[in-house]
């Protein structure tokens, strides 16, 4: 990311839309391990804006919210 688009996209308090390492970011994990998920239906598939592939943060929240939790039954992940 330029020098420019870096200091713009600090100062925006919200973005909608991420690349696949923020997306990964966001989440806490590795771009590798959050790929592995988005193969496996455990995190959603990008949208695509020509041929830019952009995470939407809502389809993100909804797919970790529907992530196990430990020492909880599994829940459907509608991504999967």
């Amino acid at each position: 990311m330029s020098e420019r688009k870096a200091s713009v996209a600090a100062r925006l308090p919200i973005r909608r839309g991420l690349g696949e390492a923020e997306a990964a970011m966001y989440v806490g994990l590795g771009a590798s391990k959050f790929a592995e998920l988005v193969r496996d239906g455990r995190m959603p598939r990008p949208r695509l804006i020509d041929n830019r592939r952009v995470w939407d943060v809502d389809d993100i929240d909804a797919a970790f919210r529907a992530l196990p939790i430990e020492g909880e039954e599994h829940q459907d992940n509608p991504w999967h």
